[in-house]
């Protein structure tokens, strides 16, 4: 579906009440489109609907006439550089951004990301940067306790026991 169609959809999305699906079709097309600031700023005006001030901060991060707030609240939820490469969702080289801020913007996430990993890194290759995002999984897995153990021991007998009914209720039902 062409570009302008499914902006169209959007403006009417959002004129019929369906800001869900307006979002999710700008988010298609910011991916798709990853170098056109003008729908970011349109999914950023989105998330201003929703009150959501890091998200409005992330799309508009590459726009010189950003909201300082939105880009304090979307650099604190996205707290290294690495979790900022992997929310700016750019695809490809710097020099492709549509304005010398955008560029610099993102020269400047790239470049802390590599001093963060101290080695470089590359919009293209999410591989490079993904040991900046193990804080998005939480901790490593602690060893079990006992009483995890015996949480899970119950939890198993109580499975058996029931299939132990079951089975007894089928058999009884054919006997």
């Amino acid at each position: 579906m062409p570009l302008s169609e499914t902006l169209a959809r959007v403006d009417a999305d959002l004129a019929a009440g369906r800001v869900p699906l307006a979002r999710q079709r700008l988010r298609g097309l910011v991916s798709s489109f990853p170098y056109d600031l003008t729908l970011r700023r349109h999914l950023a005006e989105v998330y201003r609907l929703y009150g959501d001030a890091a998200e409005a901060g992330r799309w508009m991060y590459l726009e010189e006439d950003r909201d300082a707030e939105e880009t304090a609240a979307f650099e604190a939820r996205y707290g290294s550089a690495a979790r900022r490469m992997k929310a700016l969702a750019w695809r490809g080289p710097e020099a492709m951004a549509a304005d010398a801020f955008a560029e610099r913007q993102l020269v400047a996430v790239r470049t802390a990301c590599a001093g963060e990993l101290g080695r470089a890194v590359d919009w293209d290759d999410p591989d490079s940067y993904r040991d900046g995002l193990e804080e998005e999984y939480g901790e490593p897995a602690r060893p079990r306790s006992l009483s995890d153990v015996l949480v899970g021991l119950g939890c198993l007998v109580g499975a058996l026991a029931f299939l132990a009914v079951w089975v007894n209720g089928v058999v009884a039902l054919f006997d």
